[in-house]
């Protein structure tokens, strides 16, 4: 986020006065996105900055309609689309953010942006975000902590007891979307039973009671991967104070996971680290 651009005016600096006082004048000057994925109507449903006319979206990436739609709202932001996997850009590319966001994308794009983001030449906040049915997952890393590859790591028999099952579900998910080669989110009925049976050997492995990973939980996150807009909004909020926290350098940040489930209204912070262990 460079700082860039024509001078504010007067009466657009009382506009933004509160977000100027908070993230500063530069802060918000430049957003970049990157999803390649052609608009879908499970896309149009739960997106509100796509336009629902299809001869509008048709054709067009939810980068490109997304863009479009943001530029609207704060013209003083320069958007910009970038064209590409997320696996093609190189370390260098990450450094150039102030902070990087990375959702619906597999465990290994995830780990693998979470690396290059730690080996730039400058700190670069790094967050993941995740909307499953009525569930919801922040993961944060401002390199002050263990970076995902690490917290993912950590033995779940170490976590203590009182751990969300949410965290143990969504691992679950990952795997068996990984093992399968299934893009995030890319799930249905029929793939309930081998999920399951993944989720035992799984806790057979980590010598986790598979008490802990409810079936039914996994059978809400299975049957309907749609994103859920009143949950999305909870964890937009919720990710959206983060990254102001991480640019202005004020407030405590989450460390390092949140975990939101809208059947019991809870948010859930987790410190998942080799030194924060323990039953």
């Amino acid at each position: 986020m460079d700082g860039d651009g024509e001078e504010l005016t007067a009466q657009e600096t009382a506009l933004y006065d509160r977000q100027i006082r908070v993230w500063g004048a530069d802060a918000q000057r430049s957003l970049t996105l990157i999803d390649d994925r052609l608009v879908t109507e499970e896309a149009l449903s739960v997106n509100f900055l796509i336009p629902p006319d299809e001869n509008v979206y048709s054709g067009k990436t939810i980068a490109q309609l997304c863009c479009d739609s943001l530029k609207d709202f704060n013209p003083m932001v320069r958007v910009f689309v970038e064209k590409g996997d997320l696996s093609i850009f190189d370390v260098d590319f990450f450094g150039k953010f102030d902070v990087v966001v990375v959702s619906c994308s597999s465990r290994s794009a995830k780990k693998l942006a979470n690396e290059k983001c730690r080996k730039a030449s400058r700190r670069v906040a790094f967050y993941t975000v995740e909307c499953r049915d009525s569930c919801g997952e922040i993961f944060v890393d401002l390199q002050d902590y263990k970076y995902s590859k690490d917290a993912l790591s950590v033995p779940w028999s170490a976590l203590h007891r009182r751990m969300s099952k949410l965290y143990f579900a969504m691992r679950v998910i990952e795997k068996f979307e990984e093992a399968e080669g299934r893009s995030a989110g890319d799930l249905s009925d029929a793939d309930l039973s081998s999920v399951l049976k993944l989720k035992k050997e799984l806790c057979a492995a980590q010598s986790l009671n598979e008490s802990h990973v409810p079936d039914t939980l996994l059978e809400r996150l299975v049957a309907d991967t749609t994103e859920f807009p009143p949950v999305s909004a909870v964890i937009g909020g919720i990710l959206g104070q983060e990254v102001i926290k991480a640019i202005s350098g004020k407030g405590d940040p989450i460390k390092n996971f949140f975990y939101f489930d809208a059947s019991d209204g809870k948010g859930v912070i987790e410190d998942i680290s080799e030194s924060n262990t323990g039953k």
